[in-house]
């Protein structure tokens, strides 16, 4: 029984489309299969039927091979011998298979496959990419579906620089052949070019949204993976244009916004030497950004910004990063480390600073005017009475700790300006201010039992409780509220 592209064919030759077939015509079709020896460096008639996917010479070609078939006395049931000058190749070393695949011909693959050997399928041309790469880069599904139907194995091959079929169409923005390529092999996802990029990188880069839709479906993941050079697929993104790229693939894994490249630059200090300030102000929409962080050049994006040439770009890109809080490199101090560790309380070197130098004069007062007097020869009358005792040691320990804050503060204003030191110092000395503020109260109470409780002893019990009460009750508010902070946080870093 004939085929239906055969019954097709000879309905066109009886309604007078196409001539009939002829040992002639046949003739000229074997010889029309052969390069032109006379022009070795052009293709045959067969590459120009593939590359022309034109319908009616199409079907010339494929009747022309029919009736080659019937004049060899080839059956339906007998196997086809494989065609003269079918792995004939032109000047780029294509094949008429690499040809029609090329161009979308898929008739012509159709037919052309079954006269073709697993090695010509599979051969490349002098570019190094074989049919299927070819396929998949110009969007033909039917046709990457067919090659790989006929060879399985082609969805392995890569071209230069390790290029696969799958890169091929990602790179051009064929989204469905993409899904169709990973449905055959996922592992495709995380193949890798010679320089490190997948084909994440690569539609990143050319703000294909639909492909990188489709590549982060199958691994939200995929976008932390680093080239040669460390930047990730956001890195690469933010070289272009496309805000919805952006979105994507930080909302697919907030983690690869903070993720810095071999040169520290983290994706907003790349999108800010770019000068792209609508990409700028999507990525500090997201808490993930950390707008202050410095690159191995200890730079923030706003000294990059500041580098820039004046322009409107430059100058709305400052104006954003300023909006958000950004600084220079040389003004994130030790104050601003302090400020953003303490959050409230003693927050500044220099209150504390006075606050140690104010406990050190009470201190330093306070033992030259012990309550009481003294005799003629100096002697505190009540030196023998116990609070007296303790109005010394306590007043003692609180000079030498408001002292000791002091010292502190001006060795580590010669320099040490490291964060995790300053967080050291600070935790230092806010434990020795507590103690001094907790011994100078102390004082302050012997003093006055010893003033006014030898005649008035209620008064100074009086004094006593309230101040205890005080202090107490402010110890208890602070800790109250930083365990309800605690707790507050806690939640919502569970939530997210």
């Amino acid at each position: 029984m004939a085929s239906a592209a055969t019954e097709g064919l000879h309905r066109d030759i009886e309604s007078g489309v196409l001539p009939l077939p002829s040992s002639a015509a046949t003739g000229l079709f074997d010889q029309s299969l052969m390069k032109n020896k006379a022009a070795p460096h052009k293709g045959t008639e067969l590459h120009s039927a593939a590359e022309q996917d034109d319908v009616t010479s199409d079907r010339q070609v494929l009747l022309e091979i029919e009736g080659r078939r019937a004049i060899h006395g080839a059956t339906a049931e007998a196997s086809v011998a494989p065609l003269e000058s079918v792995d004939e190749v032109n000047a780029s070393g294509e094949t008429a298979l690499f040809a029609a695949a090329k161009s979308g011909n898929a008739s012509m693959v159709k037919e052309l496959l079954k006269h073709s050997t697993r090695e010509e399928v599979m051969r490349k041309n002098i570019d190094g990419l074989t049919a299927l790469h070819a396929a998949a880069g110009h969007g033909h599904a039917d046709i990457v579906e067919m090659l790989l139907d006929y060879e399985p194995e082609l969805i392995k091959t890569v071209g230069p620089s390790n290029s696969s079929p799958l890169m091929a169409a990602a790179v051009r923005g064929h989204a469905a052949v993409v899904d169709q390529l990973l449905a055959k092999d996922c592992s495709l996802l995380t193949g890798i070019k010679s320089n490190g990029r997948n084909a994440l990188h690569l539609a990143a880069r050319l703000g294909l949204v639909e492909v990188v839709r489709s590549l982060l479906g199958k691994d939200k993941q995929l976008g932390r993976r680093s080239d040669s050079k460390g930047q990730n697929a956001l890195h690469r993104a933010v070289k272009g244009y496309s805000q919805e790229v952006v979105k994507l693939l930080i909302e697919a894994d907030p983690a690869v916004v903070v993720l810095p490249d071999m040169l520290g630059n983290t994706a907003l200090h790349v999108a800010t030497r770019k000068a792209r300030h609508k990409i700028v102000e999507e990525l500090l929409l997201y808490p993930e950004t950390n707008v202050n962080a410095t690159n191995k050049d200890h730079k923030t994006a706003l000294d990059i910004a500041e580098e820039l040439p004046y322009s409107p770009e430059s100058i709305k890109i400052r104006s954003c990063l300023s909006r958000k809080g950004a600084s220079r490199a040389n003004d994130l101090g030790a104050v601003q480390e302090l400020n953003r560790v303490l959050q409230g309380g003693i927050n500044s070197a220099r209150s504390v600073n006075m606050a140690a130098i104010l406990i050190a004069q009470i201190a330093f007062a306070a033992i030259f005017t012990v309550p009481g007097g003294g005799d003629n020869s100096g002697i505190p009358l009540a030196m023998t009475d116990t609070s007296v005792q303790v109005l010394i040691i306590c007043n003692s320990i609180a000079f030498f700790a408001s002292m000791a804050v002091v010292l502190i503060q001006v060795t580590t204003a010669r320099g040490e300006t490291e964060p995790e030191a300053l967080a050291m110092v600070v935790e230092v000395t806010r434990k020795l201010i507590w103690l001094a503020t907790i011994c100078i109260s102390v004082v302050f109470m012997t003093a006055i039992y010893v003033v006014v409780g030898r005649r008035n002893e209620w008064a100074s019990t009086l004094i006593t409780v309230t101040g205890g009460v005080i202090l107490l009750g402010s110890l208890c508010i602070k800790t109250y509220y930083e365990m309800k902070l605690r707790r507050i946080r806690s939640r919502r870093k569970k939530e997210t």
